[in-house]
């Protein structure tokens, strides 16, 4: 099993920045793609950035020039820096991964727990 853990939210002004990290653990043979998402309340989960284990990016127009996503291999873990924070980017952020816990397993989708960020005006 692999298990995912977010750090790095909380209350923050609009204009501000933070940086959400999502350390993976437990029994890793591999990660492929990782990613952050978002839920606000009321609204559908939505994909915020990802990247994949080359460091090809991709990001959500809402949050494009704005936030930058970066992972470091040897910790299995995905980075989330947000700058020129909004009200509207309140939501609860969840970490996601594509892993495999043996050599012959397929890829399987495995979700963090999710952690708030709230930006006050």
């Amino acid at each position: 099993q692999v298990q995912l853990v977010e750090s790095g939210g909380g209350l923050v002004q609009a204009g501000g920045s933070l940086r959400l990290s999502c350390a993976a653990s437990g029994s890793i043979f591999s990660i492929n793609a990782m990613g952050w998402y978002r839920q606000a309340p009321g609204k559908q989960r939505e994909l915020v950035a990802a990247i994949t284990r080359s460091g090809s990016t991709n990001y959500a127009d809402s949050v494009k020039n704005r936030s930058t996503i970066s992972r470091d291999n040897a910790k299995n873990t995905v980075y989330l820096q947000m700058n020129s924070l909004k009200p509207e980017d309140t939501a609860v952020y969840y970490c996601n991964a594509e892993s495999s816990s043996k050599w012959y397993e397929s890829y399987r989708e495995v979700w963090g727990q999710g952690i708030q960020v709230t930006v006050s005006s």
